[in-house]
């Protein structure tokens, strides 16, 4: 039987986590709990099955799994508001939260219970995310425990906590990096004949067979543009375009930006 699994602070990515774990056919929607100061914006949830609840304290003593997916600003008045009913021998505690260590999260529960940091991006609701997953040492068997339950939901990887802020770079904001360039790539679409609902499409699918073939071929992505680019031809001419404009560098300082920026906001 899985754990029951509560989600404190069901904003834009807690739902998310939830309606993966329903997706993957491995939780019902009863045995998720979902915390929001503003229930009226989790009604829908509550429609479908779902446990609702502004109660932090009440959530955590029902279940076993505690999903904290609350912003940094936040982090300390939620921990608080449930840390009375945390039980070391019942309760994993896994942070989404952005620049929180597990060693602050210890600090402000007080207590030596197993602390997980996981990193997944909103396509967790589709089962698709990529999800890096971090711990201690000591908690290595809630770790693999939260792996289990992640790779359910897409594509996971270990990581020294060190690399959970280059990660929601890359995996978190990058996802929507990524569905900006399918957005200019769309937009190309349109300019050169297609309506905007089919250059999306076109653009959309063509995006995911890219990331489809670089990760069932395990080759670089490279071996498979040379694969599609001939002396002189048109391919070449459109990524020396891309380049002369900038959009290597441009993908690189987005990705190196947010992570510095994860950084300040940990040292707040």
């Amino acid at each position: 039987m899985n754990s029951k699994i509560a989600i404190i602070g069901a904003g834009n990515l807690g739902k998310a986590i939830a309606k993966g774990l329903v997706k993957s056919g491995k939780y019902l929607p009863e045995n998720i709990t979902l915390t929001r100061r503003t229930l009226s914006e989790l009604s829908p949830y509550k429609n479908n099955g779902f446990s609702i609840t502004d109660n932090n304290l009440s959530a955590v003593k029902a279940n076993e799994m505690i999903v904290v997916s609350v912003g940094p600003q936040d982090a300390e008045r939620v921990l608080d508001s449930f840390k009375a009913n945390l039980n070391p021998d019942k309760h994993i505690l896994i942070s989404t939260i952005t620049g929180v260590s597990i060693q602050k999260i210890q600090s402000v529960v007080g207590l030596q219970l197993p602390i997980v940091r996981i990193m997944p991006n909103t396509a967790v609701a589709i089962c698709e995310s990529m999800t890096c997953i971090a711990a201690t040492d000591e908690h290595s068997k809630s770790l693999t425990v939260v792996k289990k339950l992640f790779d359910q939901l897409g594509q996971t990887l270990i990581v020294k906590e060190s690399l959970i802020a280059p990660a929601t770079a890359l995996c978190g904001s990058g996802l929507a990096f990524f569905l900006r360039a399918v957005r200019a790539a769309s937009q190309g679409g349109t300019e050169i004949g297609f309506h905007a609902e089919e250059a999306i499409l076109l653009a959309a699918q063509t995006a995911r067979g890219a990331a489809s073939l670089t990760i069932n071929s395990n080759m670089h992505p490279e071996s498979e543009i040379d694969k599609v680019t001939t002396p002189k031809g048109i391919t070449i001419s459109g990524l020396n375009e891309m380049e002369h404009q900038g959009f290597s560098s441009a993908m690189i300082r987005a990705i190196v930006k947010s992570s510095n920026k994860i950084n300040d906001i940990a040292k707040e």
